[in-house]
């Protein structure tokens, strides 16, 4: 058995010592720094979470790693939206049903009366913001299960209640981005269950993947109120139930994460498998490196091909993904700059050897890194 992680002195070194330079080919380094500076059931009704001197607090020393090369260390962290905020599935069954239009009405009340969804309403009769409506005016109501949002509930909290995959709801309800959820919203259900589905049958119908972190994983918010600002350090911790957002400056020129051997291309393997990134041959506990300035989406190892796990949101609708991790150096939510360390490279999830898979996505689709990155 080999030393998984680094040792309480090391980790708190890597959280103080400051940040790195960027380069464009990192070389494997000594320890370096893991932070850096930063660049209600009722519609509307509870506030959204915000980063407040409430809501972020020091972080505990990280937690040693563990014996087996396969196990993920991680600094102290609360659970992911999705579990510390469970959704129960009680949405309303509405029946499709034309609406006349009432003196006083507006399209939010129309909904309220009727159970449907604001969005799904005015899809349905080609209405745009502000949404205006005319008594007398014939409404056509779609039918379906609609699920109420509360405050702080995600995406994947909602999809692993209904036991549904959350693209599938992305597509019912015509989200995009920033796909975050409003308190009060109401959002279609697809697929009419069939009988009964205990909780298992759903818990079991639903995977978690990166597309399903980035369009699902962020909490609810109270329309018209901001997310919450990035923290600058691993050891402010922010709240699981404060939406965050990108970056909006454009990333620049990217850098490359490690410096290794590429084992997998990206596209499709020789037995017809995708692969959405490439795999980096390096040794273990190489420092790995964010591309371009940005924020911290995720930090865990709940999608399990990937073991450990750091997804970082860039301006210009770039994403970047770095999997099989064996320490995780950052926290949701943490500022980030180009070339600064935020994980160590491991052999977690289904890596038959040390490396890094490493993604990048501009909105929802895949790109090919190697024609992003600097040539090498």
């Amino acid at each position: 058995m080999r030393e998984a992680g680094v040792t309480r002195a090391a980790a708190l070194a890597l959280l103080l010592t400051g940040c790195i330079p960027a380069a464009d080919r990192p070389a494997p380094a000594p320890p370096i720094d893991a932070q850096a500076a930063p660049p209600g059931d009722q519609p509307d009704g509870e506030a959204a979470p915000s980063a407040t001197a409430e809501e972020v607090a020091p972080a505990p020393d990280p937690a040693p790693a563990h014996g087996d090369r396969r196990d993920v260390a991680q600094l102290p962290a609360p659970r992911p939206a999705w579990e510390a905020r469970p959704v129960a599935p009680d949405a309303r069954a509405v029946a499709a049903q034309r609406y006349t239009v009432r003196p006083g009405d507006t399209l939010g009340a129309i909904a309220a009366r009727t159970g449907a969804g604001v969005d799904a309403i005015a899809r349905a009769n080609a209405l745009t913001p502000p949404y205006p409506v005319r008594a007398g005016q014939t409404l056509a109501v779609p039918g379906g299960r609609y699920h109420l949002v509360r405050a702080g509930q995600t995406g994947i909290a909602i999809a692993r209640a209904y036991g549904v995959p959350w693209r599938e709801v992305v597509a019912a309800n015509a989200l995009d981005e920033p796909y975050l959820l409003r308190a009060g919203q109401r959002v279609l259900i697809p697929r009419a269950p069939g009988g009964a589905v205990s909780a298992s049958e759903r818990a079991a119908a639903f995977t978690l993947d990166v597309d399903t972190i980035l369009t699902g994983g962020e909490p609810a918010v109270v329309a018209g109120q901001a997310p919450a600002t990035p923290v600058a350090s691993a050891r402010r911790v922010l709240a699981p139930t404060a939406a965050t957002v990108a970056p909006m400056a454009l990333p620049g020129r990217f850098v490359w994460p490690v410096d290794g051997t590429i084992v997998r291309r990206f596209g499709p393997g020789a037995t017809g498998e995708r692969n959405d990134g490439i795999k980096i041959a390096i040794p273990l506990d190489t420092p790995v490196r964010a591309i371009a300035d940005g924020t911290v989406a995720y930090v865990g190892s709940e999608v399990p091909a990937l073991g450990g796990l750091v997804i970082v949101r860039h301006g210009g609708g770039w994403t970047s993904v770095y999997g099989h991790a064996g320490t995780l150096l950052v926290q949701r939510g943490q500022a980030v700059r180009k070339g600064q360390v935020i994980a160590r490279s491991g052999e977690s999830g289904y890596a038959d050897r040390p490396e890094l898979h490493f993604e990048l996505r501009r909105g929802r689709t895949p790109v090919d890194p190697t024609t992003q990155l600097p040539h090498r």
